[in-house]
């Protein structure tokens, strides 16, 4: 097989929350593989940061991904105004932790809101303009809670699974219309969305005699799962979920 089929260049990747984090790495990556990079958050100093860090010609579109008419506002700006976006990763989101029992109702509409509804409201925005074209790559990032539950994170679990099955919606609807949408699973990685639980040494003791690989993930073991995705490797993966879990899916 060629590597060629992994080439990204000229394409141009849209990454929802990419200021830092697992989104920040997947930029580094997918511009490494040749990749546009249009990097997107709600903190425009924290943007500019991190397209200064990235350097390039790295773009910066900011807006909330959980306001429907933003969402759709600035996507087609920046297809009337600057190009195609060729790839989508909807990697925004959020975690709460708390007894479920006592799990506050306001928190968990903002799980919804900001890890489900953000993945339709920018899916739909982009996909709109994928359809015309005929061709385009979509990547939802799930989580290892799109298959397994743990105590104290119910509600977070609930979204993630969500985004499992949109993403198999997403392929339903839109593979006929030459769009690959998929999904990437993480398993645990050392992110600042869980920097409480690196923290905590009996953690990550569990985590790493839980997980066959015996460790937390590195956020760059999660580009190559990103560009074979973005790329025509993929052209008949479809409406699947890729777990990069160092094999805490697979056992007991």
């Amino acid at each position: 097989m060629s590597l060629s089929l992994f080439d990204l260049t000229g394409q141009r990747v849209l990454i929802t929350g990419s200021s830092q984090g697992i989104g920040f790495a997947l930029a580094k990556g997918m511009a490494a593989a040749g990749a546009k990079v249009v990097l997107n958050g709600r903190d425009t100093s924290k943007l500019a940061q991190a397209a200064k860090e990235l350097g390039g010609t790295v773009q910066v579109l900011a807006f909330d991904v959980t306001d429907h008419n933003a969402v759709r506002a600035a996507v087609d700006a920046f297809e009337s105004e600057t190009g195609p976006i060729d790839i989508l990763i909807n990697n925004a989101g959020m975690q709460h932790r708390g007894e479920l029992e006592e799990f506050p109702a306001d928190a968990f509409e903002r799980l919804l809101q900001t890890n489900v509804a953000s993945v339709f409201h920018v899916g739909q925005a982009v996909a709109r303009h994928m359809i015309k074209r005929g061709k385009g790559k979509i990547i939802n990032i799930a989580s290892v809670q799109t298959a397994l539950a743990r105590p104290g994170i119910a509600p977070y679990t609930a979204t993630k699974g969500a985004v499992g099955n949109l993403t198999k919606g997403m392929a339903t609807d839109w593979a006929k219309h030459g769009l690959q949408c998929n999904a990437i699973a993480p398993g645990y990685f050392d992110t600042p969305l869980n920097s409480a639980l690196v923290a905590d040494p009996e953690f990550s003791e569990w985590l790493a005699k839980r997980t066959p690989s015996g460790r937390w993930g590195k956020v760059e073991e999660l580009v190559g799962a990103a560009v074979f995705l973005s790329s025509a490797a993929s052209s008949f993966v479809n409406g699947h979920t890729l777990y990069v879990d160092g094999g805490i899916t697979a056992s007991l």
